[in-house]
């Protein structure tokens, strides 16, 4: 294990957090990152909204942040024998049962399974969708049905957004019998204490939520967003799994740490290390990352990150990663239209400047 130079460390961040400020990407920035259990740096700076400081008990929309959760939820009722990952989703989904490749307009071979929707292998398509569409999950899965397959389930690997994780959703909670919010909660925020992260926050939450970050002409404004939506225009009272939870950074933390310790034992050791394997061969997804179960996972040394290490972004800028060779966690938390997605220049920055510490 390689250890981490707290002080080098803190200046890094503090010199990242400085750029992005002065560049007006952001409004601002939490860093969190720990390594054996231990806290090597946690800072906030700037503001939440552009006057109030921000703090470690803000709000962040976590965009597709949310989909680990989801996947270990998922994971979660795999190890109760409740569901497998090569069940086909169309046994708890009944609307996929009809769905055809949209090129050829014939049935897939191969039905969609949990793992495929896990892993990105699945050929849902993202659709433009109506504001009747956002209200539910029935609602994206139909609109993506009726758009038909982009490719036969597990011979490709292409990041969905939502629709996929829409399915899952639907698939716990049709297992679970009860909603998606209500067994997160009961399975995983409450167990680990993420009293801060939800789909549907209190009006005390919504006062701790950051705001989202916006440039018009160089300058920093608050970007638009719709009322009563934690995710683009998808209501709160969606549970959208790919996409739709708040967190803070004290919470994403704890669920980090889960993630470090193989589930913690939410679920066993040998379930979980499914989560963090690539799922596709490297003649699916060429490259220095492909996908495990939810979650990116590096697999060559031309990544920023070690061999083994996994994690996920979010669309407002939101990144983490867990470092299981070195006991890493780092998790970096931003709410920004400017400087976000996977490949966000925060995001690696935040990456280098971590590994540059050592």
């Amino acid at each position: 294990m390689k250890y981490l130079n707290s002080e080098k460390l803190n200046r890094n961040l503090k010199k990242n957090a400085e750029r992005d400020l002065e560049e007006k990407k952001l409004f601002g920035v939490s860093y969190w990152v720990m390594q054996a259990g231990t806290t090597v740096s946690k800072h906030c700076f700037g503001t939440a909204d552009g006057i109030t400081p921000l703090q470690n008990d803000h709000l962040f929309r976590l965009a597709s942040m949310t989909k680990p959760i989801t996947a270990l939820a998922t994971l979660i009722l795999v190890g109760k024998g409740r569901l497998s990952l090569s069940a086909r989703a169309d046994l708890y989904v009944p609307s996929l049962a009809g769905i055809t490749l949209a090129k050829e307009k014939l049935h897939p071979q191969t039905p969609i399974t949990v793992r495929h929707l896990l892993s990105h292998t699945s050929g849902l398509k993202i659709c433009a969708v109506s504001a009747k569409d956002r209200e539910t999950a029935a609602g994206t899965i139909a609109r993506s049905v009726r758009a038909g397959l982009e490719f036969e389930p597990g011979t490709q690997q292409a990041y969905n957004s939502y629709v996929a994780f829409d399915v899952l959703g639907e698939i716990i909670a049709a297992v679970s019998g009860t909603t998606l919010p209500d067994f997160l909660e009961r399975e995983i925020f409450h167990p680990l204490g993420m009293n801060d992260t939800c789909f549907s926050p209190s009006e005390e939450q919504w006062g701790r939520m950051v705001a989202l970050h916006d440039r018009i002409d160089g300058e920093n404004c608050i970007g638009k967003t719709v009322s009563g939506c934690v995710f683009e225009g998808f209501p709160h009272t969606h549970p959208l799994a790919g996409g739709g939870l708040v967190s803070t950074l004290e919470d994403y933390g704890k669920f980090a740490k889960c993630l470090l310790a193989d589930g913690a034992g939410l679920v066993s050791g040998d379930l979980f290390s499914q989560l963090r394997t690539p799922q596709v061969s490297e003649s699916v997804m060429p490259g220095s990352e492909r996908w495990g179960l939810g979650v990116r996972v590096i697999t060559a040394e031309d990544a920023a990150l070690p061999l083994g290490s996994f994690g996920w972004s979010g669309a407002y800028g939101t990144h983490f990663w867990v470092d299981p060779e070195n006991q890493i966690i780092a998790i970096m938390m931003k709410n920004s239209r400017v400087d976000g997605g996977a490949d966000n220049q925060s995001a690696r920055n935040f990456e280098h400047a971590v590994y540059d510490a050592i």
